[in-house]
């Protein structure tokens, strides 16, 4: 049987926390064009975001699928 391969579009997109049961992810519109978005909202981006339950379930196989 082949080997499981990790899924990289979501290994660049997540990182797995420390406990293992849960996703870190960058905030989107963050990358660009930010000089027509209000100091508020750029700052309110500043932090990212956890990816919880049935979700992080489906990110997490994709970038561990060997566990």
């Amino acid at each position: 049987m082949p080997k499981a391969k990790t899924h990289k579009g979501i290994a660049k997109r997540f990182k797995v926390t420390g406990s293992g049961k849960k996703a870190k992810h960058r905030a989107a519109n963050r990358g660009h064009i930010l000089g027509k978005k209000t100091a508020k909202r750029k700052r309110q981006l500043r932090g990212g975001g956890i990816v919880c339950g049935a979700n992080a379930r489906m990110v997490l196989e994709a970038v561990r699928p060997s566990l």
